[in-house]
């Protein structure tokens, strides 16, 4: 995702650069909403909205298996 146009770029990795939207954290799951516009969220806050979440988003991308 970039900041200064909005966009979400749906093939890139996430990488360290990207933010959990609720802690901070690095993200490992990003939620692109079917109404528009997308969330991050480290692997603990992404499996605690999940449930919720989920069918709300167009696409879910995680790549908590990249954590070693």
């Amino acid at each position: 995702m970039t900041a200064t146009t909005g966009t979400i770029e749906a093939t890139a990795t996430l990488t360290a650069l990207d933010r959990c939207d609720r802690c901070g954290a690095q993200a490992y799951i990003r939620a692109v909403l079917a109404s528009g516009g997308a969330l991050l969220f480290c692997n603990h806050h992404g499996r605690e909205v999940e449930p919720t979440l989920r069918p709300k988003t167009a696409e879910w991308v995680d790549e908590s298996d990249r954590i070693s």
